[in-house]
């Protein structure tokens, strides 16, 4: 293993975080030296993985995107490749893929209370090297790159086709005059069904319970009285319009669920055919954002299943025969291609093996401090987001501007670290960092890090509030080193 530098910053992770991160850090700690360390050979994070067909945002671009670095057209729903472009765009034209370092993953991260520094491995070309940096940014995301949802179908080794898992689409893979049964029913297979209906010979989703389905429109040209404005004040204002919907309609959707529930289900039942069931396959037994609102783009995947393209089947699975999937209603669905849409498996940090002063550390066993610090970990920031209530990235560039915010203070009050210290747990009631009900979020929630239930280990619920404690918040609950 080889010394490699040493960095003021370094920030884990080249996606859609990981570069706002970069441009905050240089804009606002012009001072500082940073880079960015990324593990795959292109900066994009999740839009760079997922190659999946119809792989799409499931959020406006006006929040999703950089608010410094306005996407020029007029969608509103992005393709996957589109975002991946618009990231990579952006991290050239503001400088920022001169800090990044490609081909480097991190493998280890471990905090020294002698020097007062982070020391980080990464794998890079069949060799290991040794980065230092006095803070990290882990912008890893929330889930696992290398390894999905473990698919629970008995006997599926039996079936005579191929198995596919979206994270991991073969760029080859032909489904043109193929049926293709796709299990699951999440944002996932939303987006993909009616890509594949366009060439397959039949699509059948199995779902296990139906979720709620909220048609949408992808956007198009400008109004007459947009056109007129700046395009600087007229981005603003669609990036307030569609917070404030997100966030109203969110609330609304909390606070009235009955009313919700019957306004979705009436805009599905406008969308189907008379011969599909709304009842048994789009009536959730949940309330609205108990789980995560789906969107179907221009209604696209109605418009498959009324041409008759798509097949909804809602059962659990038996077995899985050499053939296809046997349900336990007792009917067969045939297949030549099994699409396996469960889920992601949820992970903080990567697969990085954290540890402090020589000691590892479970970050399942800690308390995220304002969602964005993990307690007992200096000077130390994760830049998760939002799930429910605004788009993931508004939480992830509230962590880069607090980290900022946070540096230049000890800065000025010459202190070497900050480290989020509890100091009353027993009265603290562990709460989930994320409330969502998904199969795939409870299943993980044992290995992801906790919230309270006061002060600030509760977790983000609003943007505007988590706005104003980012930028002018207390530090209450930090523990400070100070320097000599």
């Amino acid at each position: 293993m080889s010394f490699a530098s040493c960095y003021d910053i370094i920030i884990v992770g080249a996606g859609i975080a990981g570069v706002n991160c970069g441009y905050r850090v240089q804009t606002l700690l012009p001072d500082y030296t940073y880079a960015i360390l990324e593990a795959r050979n292109s900066a994009g994070g999740t839009w760079d993985l997922m190659r999946y067909p119809g792989v799409r945002l499931d959020s406006d671009i006006y929040t999703f995107g950089f608010s410094w670095y306005p996407f020029p057209h007029s969608q509103t729903v992005l393709d996957g490749n589109t975002v991946l472009n618009y990231i990579n765009d952006a991290a050239k034209k503001h400088c920022i893929y001169d800090h990044i370092l490609l081909n480097h993953r991190v493998t280890k991260a471990t905090w020294s209370s002698d020097t007062h520094n982070w020391n980080l491995i990464a794998e890079a070309d069949d060799r290991k090297l040794c980065f230092c940096a006095r803070y990290v940014i882990f912008a890893t995301g929330y889930f696992d790159y290398h390894e999905p949802l473990p698919v629970q179908i008995r006997g599926l080794h039996n079936f005579k086709g191929r198995v596919i898992h979206p994270q991991f689409w073969p760029e080859s893979l032909d489904y043109s005059e193929k049926k293709v049964v796709v299990v699951g029913n999440g944002a996932t297979a939303i987006s993909l069904v009616p890509k594949l209906a366009e060439t397959a010979l039949g699509i059948t989703i199995i779902q296990r319970s139906p979720h709620y389905v909220l048609p949408t429109s992808s956007g198009g040209d400008d109004s007459p009285i947009m056109r007129l404005l700046p395009t600087a004040l007229s981005y603003w204002l669609k990036r307030l319009g569609w917070l404030s919907l997100t966030l109203l309609s969110y609330y609304a959707c909390r606070r009235f669920p009955r009313a919700a529930r019957d306004y979705m289900l009436r805009m599905v039942r406008d969308e189907l055919p008379e011969h599909v069931p709304h009842d048994l396959h789009f009536r959730p037994k949940y309330n609205v954002w108990d789980q995560r609102l789906l969107t179907c783009l221009d209604g696209d995947l109605f418009k498959s299943i009324r041409d008759g393209k798509v097949n909804i089947e809602t059962a659990s699975i038996q077995n899985c025969t050499a053939n296809g999937l046997l349900l336990e209603d007792g009917k067969t669905i045939n297949a030549d291609l099994i699409v396996t849409a469960t889920g992601i498996k949820l992970q903080i940090a990567g697969s990085i093996q954290v540890g402090i002063d020589g000691s590892r550390c479970d970050v399942s066993e800690r308390f995220m401090w304002k969602g964005m610090m993990l307690q007992g970990f200096p000077n130390a920031f994760f830049a998760l987001g939002y799930l429910t209530s605004a788009s993931w990235t508004m939480g992830t560039d509230l962590t880069a501007l607090f980290a900022c915010r946070l540096i230049r203070h000890m800065k000025e009050k010459n202190r070497l670290a900050a480290t989020p210290h509890m100091r009353e747990l027993s009265d603290l009631t562990e709460r989930p960092l994320w409330t969502l009900r998904s199969t795939y979020m409870t299943t993980a929630r044992s290995n992801l890090p906790k919230a309270g239930n006061f002060g600030p280990w509760k977790p983000r619920s609003n943007y505007l509030w988590d706005y104003i404690q980012a930028c002018y918040g207390s530090f209450e609950g930090l523990e400070f080193f100070e320097g000599f």
